[in-house]
């Protein structure tokens, strides 16, 4: 019953996540398009095929990953040498970022925009590596009690700068790509690995650790693509030359 409850939620999400999508096609076939009826068949069948893979992806990632990573977070929480917990947020953080689909989908938009130039490969790798280390931050801060105004305040006036010195192909790029690594996989892996840890340890407020983590995904991104924008700028113009 309880899985059919959340299946049939599921369902209730990625058709309501669809729907204005598909209303807003109609409108716009039915006054300007003006699609054939083949073109018409492969648009139906390309949303239904999304559609049901939206719903399959969701489910497992609801009821398979969110409660694994709860656990991961109570069993490694737990360990006497708390540390422990930093290098494997580190790898988490990398392997669930890039698993993400729409990291990937928006990596393989930007070489597409950029005919080849700014390689997919680059961008996928550059936005693990980046949430991989807020990640690793983030379980610093739970172990050592670091308040988290003291990590954000400082990441933030530091993409404040780098928007100033980067390429600033790259910091539009920076910004989509902040809010893409915080995908299902983020968060409900890696944000319910954190409430598991905050929970195991003593002290820690599950809500505030937890949910902190998010913020801090969503920045990693913005710092490290403008990061690799202020390379491109300067260190690969000097190369050139």
């Amino acid at each position: 019953m309880e899985h059919g409850q959340t299946l049939l939620a599921i369902v209730l999400e990625v058709f309501e996540a669809l729907m204005p999508l598909i209303i807003f096609f109609i409108i716009f076939q039915i006054l300007y398009l003006k699609f054939p009826s083949s073109e018409l068949i492969k648009l139906s069948l390309g949303i239904s095929m999304t559609a049901v893979g939206m719903i399959l992806f969701l489910y497992g990632v609801y009821n398979g990953f969110f409660a694994v990573g709860l656990e991961m977070g109570y069993f490694f929480g737990s360990f006497e040498q708390t540390w422990i917990v930093i290098p494997v947020g580190i790898l988490l953080g990398f392997l669930a970022t890039f698993a993400e689909p729409a990291v990937r989908v928006l990596c393989y938009q930007i070489e597409k925009s950029s005919s080849g130039y700014i390689r997919a490969n680059l961008m996928l790798y550059t936005l693990s590596i980046a949430v991989a280390v807020f990640v690793g931050i983030a379980m610093t801060k739970l172990v050592y009690d670091i308040p988290f105004l003291y990590i954000v305040i400082p990441a933030y006036m530091l993409s404040i700068l780098l928007m100033w010195i980067s390429d600033k192909d790259y910091v539009a790029i920076a910004f989509d790509s902040g809010g893409v690594a915080t995908g299902p996989m983020a968060v409900t892996f890696l944000m319910s690995m954190a409430v598991g840890v905050a929970s195991s340890l003593g002290g820690r407020d599950p809500v505030i650790d937890g949910f902190g983590m998010i913020a801090l995904i969503a920045l990693a991104p913005i710092i490290f693509v403008m990061l690799l924008g202020v390379y491109v700028k300067y260190i690969g113009l000097r190369n050139n030359e």
